[in-house]
C-alpha cells in the first residue's frame, strides 16, 4: 500500500485540507498508516499533478486561507483499482517487540515501565476511537449505522484501529506483570 491510496481513502466523501487530513492521519488513520505531515503535502502535490485530486483555496476571514483537495474520477478509479487488487498478509515491525523478544538481556522493571507506556498510549488512543466511532455513529445503534450509513468504510477502519490498540494495551499489560512477577 502507498501513502497515495491512504489519501484518495481519505478524501473519499469529502474535501479537506492539508491541515485537516494530517490531524485525521494523526489521530485516526495512525492506527494502520504513519506519515509525517511533510510526506502527506509532498504526495498531495504529486496526486494533484497526476490528475487524481484537485485543490482550490478556500478564503477565510481572521485566518489565512487554506487548500483543499478532493477526489478526482481519475482518484476514484486508482481508489477503486487498489481495492480489487489482491492484499499481502500484514507485517509488524516494532522496536517494543524486539526489546521483549531480548528481555533476557533487558533490566525487566525498566522494559516493564516501557510496556506499562505503550499500553497507556494505547488505551488513550483506544478512547479517542471509541469516541470518534460515536460521533461517526450520531447516536444510532452500531448494527442500524452499518447498514444504512453511505460510506462505512471510515468506521470499518476505525473499529480495526481499536480493536488493535486494545489488544496492545491488553498484551503490554499482560507482558508487564510477567517481567515483574519474575523479579
Amino acid at each position: 500500500m502507498a501513502l497515495r491510496h491512504a489519501l484518495l481513502a481519505a478524501l473519499l466523501d469529502r474535501e479537506l485540507s492539508g491541515y485537516q487530513l494530517t490531524k485525521l492521519f494523526d489521530l485516526g488513520v495512525s492506527s494502520f498508516w504513519h506519515a509525517a505531515s511533510q510526506q502527506l503535502y509532498v504526495e498531495l502535490a504529486k496526486l494533484e499533478a497526476d490528475g487524481l485530486l484537485t485543490g482550490h483555496e478556500v478564503v477565510q476571514q481572521g485566518r489565512p486561507n487554506k487548500r483543499v483537495f478532493a477526489l478526482t474520477d481519475a482518484g476514484l478509479d486508482e481508489l477503486t483499482r487498489f481495492t480489487l487488487a489482491p492484499t499481502k498478509p500484514t507485517s509488524i515491525r516494532d522496536d517494543l517487540l524486539v526489546k521483549a523478544y531480548g528481555a533476557h538481556a533487558a533490566d525487566p522493571e525498566k522494559l516493564a515501565e516501557q510496556l506499562d507506556q505503550r499500553a497507556a498510549q494505547s488505551k488513550a488512543k483506544a478512547d479517542y476511537l471509541d469516541e470518534q466511532l460515536a460521533k461517526l455513529r450520531n447516536g444510532q445503534p452500531e448494527e442500524m449505522y452499518l447498514r444504512t450509513a453511505e460510506n462505512i468504510g471510515p468506521y470499518l477502519a476505525g473499529t480495526r484501529g481499536r480493536m488493535y490498540e486494545r489488544e496492545q494495551e491488553a498484551w503490554c499489560t499482560w507482558a508487564a506483570a510477567a517481567l515483574r512477577a519474575r523479579a
